[in-house]
């Protein structure tokens, strides 16, 4: 069962990111469904418009309905029974890629704070950053860096979201999110790093 909860968040982060002026990487987007688990994923790419292609930042989203989550919502809505509240677990990573030198990365964690805004209830906690190299089959070639930053957390549904059907809670609840990572990836592209040109110019 696809429950609709979870797509009407969807619809309210594409609302939201489409507000904050931002580019969906449409390549990037991807709806999974776990066979074995039962757990839905939807994934999703955003960057800065007119950075080329692929952008110097950009974020990557990804949202998880367990499949505990999807029981929970089910069963308030057939039997009316609202116990444990579903979540949707979510994480944002900020990347920063097409660098030609390493950043200095306190320097990189210095404009992004602890903490999101809140998202209904919570926000989502800041992870370690983490630096990606990949090399090219000619080893002549330089590598090519990526720095990425995690945040976690889940949003929990509460009973009035579920009923809401007109879905302006969940617009309420993730408005901010999208104007929050513009600020973010502009932070992170006003850094003064070296990068590649994009793939599109070469």
């Amino acid at each position: 069962m696809l429950d609709h909860v979870f797509t009407d968040a969807i619809s309210a982060v594409r609302e939201a990111f489409e507000g904050a002026f931002l580019e969906r990487q449409a390549f990037e987007e991807h709806f999974q469904v776990d066979v074995l688990l039962g757990d839905i994923v939807w994934e999703t790419s955003y960057g800065l418009p007119g950075e080329g292609s692929p952008p110097r930042v950009e974020a990557h989203l990804t949202f998880e309905w367990p499949t505990w989550s999807q029981t929970a919502y089910r069963r308030w809505y057939l039997d009316e029974v609202f116990e444990d509240p579903p979540v949707i677990d979510i994480e944002i990573i900020l990347r920063m890629q097409r660098l030609a030198t390493a950043p200095e990365l306190g320097s990189v964690l210095a404009v992004l704070p602890e903490k999101s805004p809140p998202i209904g209830r919570d926000g989502l906690e800041r992870g370690g950053p983490t630096l990606e190299t990949a090399f090219a089959t000619d080893p002549l070639e330089p590598p090519v860096l990526a720095v990425e930053v995690a945040y976690e957390g889940s949003y929990e549904l509460a009973e009035e979201t579920l009923a809401d059907g007109a879905s302006k809670i969940l617009d309420e609840h993730f408005s901010a999110l999208g104007g929050w990572i513009s600020s973010m990836l502009v932070r992170l592209g006003d850094l003064k790093l070296d990068y590649l040109a994009p793939e599109d110019d070469e």
